[in-house]
């Protein structure tokens, strides 16, 4: 009989984010992402909720309301500045370029759009403001060992981790 995902199951999926609008795949994760159920939320809280129950070979598809998790756009979070005073390495769209405000508070903005005399940014997160479904395939569900459990996720073979660093969960 095949194990279902519920809290302390290890769990490898890869997952595809699907614009619903336009269709658009805006993301895909093909290598397997691994993670221990109930310990590492690593995907949005309904995504994680979806999983439950489900075994490895079963494909799910979850709709998502980007503003629901991330908020409506704020569009006084894109700023457009001439492109002489933005460095050499920003110049390029996708770049995610980290700023400070003058409270110390940091945020990160992606370059979206770049003309012969402007660069535009977007401090908003790419899915805020969209209708998403993540098309999730389970690929395995098994009892977590305690390593992965304190680990949160999938532990690498001869990776060298120092075990004074690790934290109980």
């Amino acid at each position: 009989m095949s194990q279902t995902i519920q809290d302390g199951k290890f769990v490898e999926l890869t997952y595809k984010v699907t614009d619903r609008k336009s269709g658009h795949v805006l993301t895909r994760v093909e290598f397997p992402l691994g993670y221990v159920h109930g310990h590492n939320e690593i995907l949005a809280p309904s995504v994680h909720r979806a999983l439950e129950g489900k075994s490895a070979g079963d494909v799910i598809e979850v709709p998502i309301d980007g503003n629901q998790i991330f908020g409506p756009r704020d569009e006084s979070l894109v700023f457009t500045d001439h492109i002489e005073n933005v460095p050499e390495e920003y110049r390029q769209v996708g770049t995610s370029i980290l700023m400070e405000n003058d409270k110390g508070q940091t945020r990160s903005f992606l370059v979206t759009r770049i003309d012969d005399e402007t660069l535009t940014v977007d401090g908003n997160n790419p899915l805020c403001g969209r209708a998403v479904v993540f098309t999730l395939e389970i690929l395995t569900v098994r009892d977590a060992t305690d390593e992965e459990t304190r680990a949160g996720g999938a532990i690498v073979e001869g990776a060298d981790i120092d075990p004074s660093l690790m934290r109980p969960v």
